[in-house]
């Protein structure tokens, strides 16, 4: 099967192109993208591999560190512009099937603008990421939110610290992670800024907490996470918190994964402009 897709793709499933791309012409081939993300997995993991910044980008210094958590070591992807100096730090936080190559790609992307940047895996304490997404799913639905939250804190200090830290940092995530950041500006007083991307609200309480400016990008057709954006916005406003609010027409949940059915090209290409934008604008001023 997969010499048959091959050919006409004109690679060795997907060698050399980056993931759009890739996933582009196989989606002419099969008749659209859902069916291609569906045929995708026969591809193996040079399919699943793909990537817009490849893993040897001479450019970069990138590879994974450890560093300290309340209750133990925490793994991270990091990636920082090769010879910089004095850097920002940004932290990634992945959905809810860990830390994978599309979230270290990510990691990645946000490195060549500028910036050291680290994506802990929140399943560090049980043994890391699994192979299967599932698996990591449900392992993320097991772990014990408030102890998570303070394994990123620390990230926020980690990345605070250090002969190249300017003491500027920023946290963004997705999904499951776009939750998680929302919880990281409620109790990280010293991070600077915040981008979750259809990310679970925290408690309205809560929000006076927040100090960080806060970009917040929402998937037009999102109902589950959309429904709680009125109350968000009206607990920021109270607690004089600031914030924009993008919302992104006919785009669905997870609409920036671009390895997944749900990807929206234009939405994701504008949120990630926006994105980058706010974060040069927050961490370098």
């Amino acid at each position: 099967m997969s010499g048959e897709i091959r050919d006409p793709i004109g690679v060795e499933a997907g060698a050399g192109m980056d993931r759009r791309e890739f996933l582009g012409k196989l989606a002419v081939i099969t008749g659209g993208t859902a069916a291609a993300v569906t045929i995708l997995p026969a591809f193996g993991a040079a399919g699943a591999g793909t990537q817009m910044v490849a893993k040897d980008d001479p450019r970069l210094e990138a590879g994974y560190v450890d560093y300290d958590g309340p209750a133990g070591k925490v793994r991270a992807y990091r990636a920082r512009p090769k010879g910089a100096k004095k850097l920002a730090g940004v932290i990634v936080v992945h959905e809810n099937r860990g830390l994978n190559a599309w979230v270290e790609d990510i990691a990645r992307r946000v490195a060549l603008e500028g910036f050291q940047v680290i994506a802990p895996d929140a399943l560090s304490p049980v043994g890391g990421t699994p192979a299967d997404p599932d698996k990591a799913r449900d392992l993320i639905m097991g772990l014990d939110k408030t102890a998570n939250t303070k394994n990123y804190l620390a990230a926020v200090a980690y990345l605070k610290t250090g002969p190249q830290a300017t003491g500027k940092v920023a946290c963004m995530g997705f999904c499951w992670g776009g939750g998680v950041t929302n919880q990281v500006a409620v109790n990280a007083p010293d991070l600077t800024a915040a981008v979750p991307f259809y990310g679970m609200q925290p408690a309205a309480e809560d929000v006076p907490k927040i100090r960080a400016a806060m970009l917040l990008q929402y998937a037009g057709d999102d109902q589950r996470i959309d429904a709680g954006i009125p109350a968000f916005e009206e607990a920021l406003k109270k607690a004089g918190v600031k914030y924009t609010i993008h919302m992104y027409p006919g785009a669905k949940h997870a609409f920036m994964n671009d390895t997944g059915a749900n990807y929206n090209k234009e939405a994701a290409e504008l949120a990630w402009k926006r994105t980058v934008e706010f974060l040069k604008d927050r961490l370098r001023s």
